[in-house]
C-alpha cells in the first residue's frame, strides 16, 4: 500500500529543502570571501594621500606626471581659468606640459588676425612643487618673425618624440625664463587659487613663442615632507 504525503507535509518538507539550500550556498560564500580578503587598513592610498594641484595658462595646455597624461585645460581660448586637481605624486616625479597662446596656424596672430598675443604659464602643487627657472623650456612654434604683422611668418619645430616621458633627454633645451604678474597680467581666476612661491614663465619671448614644451624633475618632495609608501602600487 503506498502511502501520500498530505499537503502539509509536502510544504514543510520544501521549506526543509529550500533552508539547507539557503545555508549551504551562504556557507560557500563566505568561505570564498575568507580566502579573498583585500588588502589591510592603510595599505592603500585615501584621498588625504594625494596633492592638490593648480594650473594657470594663457590660454591651454596638457599635462603628464611620470609619463602620464593627467590634466589637460577644457577651455581652449577663453575665458582664463585655472585647473585644479588631486594627484598622487610619486618620486622622482617628472612633470612635462605643452603649453600654447592663442595663435593662428599660418600667421601667428589672434583676433582675426589684429594683434600678437603673449602666453605665460603657472603651477603650483601641494607638496611645494612651483615653475621656476629651474624648469627646462623649448618653444616649437614662433611668430610672427620679427613682429611683422603686414607679412607674417612662423617658424615651427618639430615637436620630438616621446618628449612627455621620463627618461627623454632635455639636456639641450634652455632653462625657463621667469616673468613678472605685472608683465603677464593674469586674469581673476589665478587670484582665487594658491600659487604662492610659484613663478610665470615660458620662453624666451613671451609675445612671439607660442607653443612651447615644459620639463623638470622633482627628487623629493620640495617641503621636505616624508611621502607614503604603498608597496602594493609597485606589484
Amino acid at each position: 500500500m503506498r502511502r501520500t504525503l498530505s499537503k502539509p507535509s509536502l510544504v514543510v518538507l520544501t521549506s526543509v529543502v529550500l533552508a539547507l539550500v539557503v545555508y549551504t550556498s551562504t556557507l560557500v560564500l563566505a568561505q570564498q570571501r575568507g580566502g579573498r580578503r583585500g588588502p589591510p587598513s592603510g595599505a592603500k592610498p585615501e584621498i588625504e594621500d594625494t596633492q592638490k594641484l593648480n594650473v594657470y595658462a594663457d590660454n591651454w595646455f596638457e599635462l603628464y606626471i611620470n609619463g602620464e597624461l593627467t590634466a589637460v585645460d577644457s577651455i581652449r581660448f577663453m575665458p582664463h581659468n585655472v585647473v585644479s586637481v588631486d594627484v598622487f605624486p610619486k618620486y622622482p616625479m617628472t612633470i612635462a606640459v605643452m603649453a600654447k597662446d592663442n595663435a593662428d596656424a599660418k600667421t601667428a596672430l589672434e583676433y582675426n588676425h589684429t594683434q600678437i598675443g603673449d602666453g605665460g604659464f603657472i603651477l603650483k602643487m601641494g607638496d611645494g612643487t612651483v615653475t621656476g627657472k629651474h624648469w627646462k623650456a623649448k618653444s616649437v612654434f614662433h611668430g610672427p618673425i620679427n613682429r611683422d604683422m603686414r607679412n607674417p611668418q612662423v617658424r615651427r619645430t618639430d615637436i620630438p618624440e616621446n618628449w612627455m616621458t621620463v627618461d627623454f633627454d632635455d639636456s639641450d633645451w634652455s632653462a625657463a625664463c621667469e616673468f613678472s604678474e605685472q608683465t603677464v597680467r593674469p586674469k581673476r581666476p589665478f587670484y582665487q587659487h594658491d600659487f604662492e612661491g610659484a613663478k610665470f614663465i615660458w620662453a624666451d619671448d613671451l609675445e612671439l613663442d607660442n607653443t612651447v614644451l615644459f620639463r623638470v624633475t622633482i627628487d623629493s618632495p620640495p617641503d621636505g615632507s616624508t611621502p607614503k609608501r604603498f608597496p602594493i602600487l609597485d606589484e
